[in-house]
């Protein structure tokens, strides 16, 4: 399926921003998209609100771009919240005797399905995160977490998971409008390449939990061993003392052990592009290298880093350059930084909604 390409590029004479920085990144929503923003502040400071489903492949930036989306326009009246974290959720609620109690009272009042709500609490507690949950179950908890949100815009992230032999709009037709405010589809398109990268490269603190990527987001301080001839990142919290950051296990492996979930993310992308009825947000991560040009600024395109020891200075020098990587299609594409993605949802966002 191929997604539209969205152009940010500047008119004229461009100003240049550090997007890693807030402040810069603040100043340049507002100098790509200010107008929009005003429009959208407005319409939140209306007491008006939406629920948007985010439909995309695993590691795809659902929860990056929601979240920076909520930063630069109304942090206090919007929420993103994902399906597995609402599960993991339900299994601490299962452990403490009052708050399941008030979970089986809510599933024995709102649940409608094949299920006994006994059965359905014991399926819970014994759960395999290979075994996917009855959609009619995942509906109900979903509808909970939208009434403990009663005047806020949600962003919901990893819903749907599977088609269920249910069709795909009816689905949705038991969510879609079940508040009386606009509902939408944001549909993440990324290079599957992209996401291999991002998780054999990815690095975490121990301490504090951080994530970085060693060739595509490294800290300010970068190590070298020269036995083993490999740089390794140190985190630049000041909390942590320069910890090495590790990477997760079996992250080495890249995207091959989420091959067939990757495939299935897929099929419910282009399922979700077809449904009719209603409004769609499309957002890219890559755009091909031939029109980057004129597309995007320079400044919006992701980095890739490499290293180089200095024996003599004992010194670990960085190399920065536009990450080339391949798109699904085999051509040379740029990946493109979180916030022109923003950019783009932001203006689609104001279309969308009429304003």
């Amino acid at each position: 399926m191929e997604f539209p390409v969205f152009k940010t590029k500047a008119e004229g004479k461009a100003k240049k921003f550090n997007l890693n920085d807030p402040k810069e990144r603040g100043a340049y929503f507002n100098y790509k998209a200010g107008t929009e923003i005003k429009k959208l502040s407005k319409y939140f400071d209306g007491g008006n609100s939406f629920v948007a489903y985010l439909v995309g492949k695993k590691s795809s930036g659902k929860g990056t771009y929601s979240k920076m989306f909520a930063e630069v326009i109304a942090p206090d009246k919007i929420e993103h919240f994902s399906v597995g974290d609402m599960i993991r959720g339900v299994d601490l609620e299962l452990k403490d005797p009052k708050k399941k109690k008030e979970l089986v009272s809510f599933l024995e009042k709102n649940y409608r399905g094949w299920h006994e709500v006994s059965d359905l609490v014991k399926l819970l507690e014994a759960r395999s995160t290979k075994v996917l949950l009855p959609t009619e179950l995942i509906l109900t908890l979903v509808k909970r977490e939208i009434e403990k949100r009663p005047k806020k815009t949600i962003f919901i992230d990893g819903f749907p998971r599977d088609l269920d032999q249910i069709n795909f709009s009816l689905f949705f037709r038991d969510l879609i409008n079940y508040r009386r405010d606009p509902d939408l589809f944001i549909l993440i398109s990324v290079p599957r390449n992209v996401i291999d990268e991002r998780i054999k490269f990815r690095r975490i603190c121990p301490k504090c939990q951080t994530s970085r990527n060693l060739t595509l987001l490294p800290t300010s301080k970068v190590g070298y061993r020269e036995g083993k001839k490999e740089f390794f990142l140190l985190c630049d919290n000041p909390a942590c003392s320069a910890v090495e950051m590790m990477p997760k296990e079996g992250d080495d492996k890249g995207i091959a052990p989420i091959e067939e979930r990757l495939k299935k993310d897929d099929m419910l992308l282009g399922e979700a592009a077809k449904l009719h009825g209603i409004p769609k947000i499309f957002l890219r991560n890559a755009i091909p290298k031939n029109k980057a040009k004129s597309l995007v600024d320079d400044y919006e395109i992701t980095p890739g880093y490499s290293y180089k020891w200095d024996a003599k200075k004992k010194k670990v020098e960085i190399q920065e350059k536009p990450w080339v990587v391949k798109d699904d299609e085999g051509k040379d594409s740029y990946s493109l930084m979180p916030p022109p993605v923003v950019v783009s949802m932001i203006k689609q966002m104001v279309k969308v909604l009429g304003l």
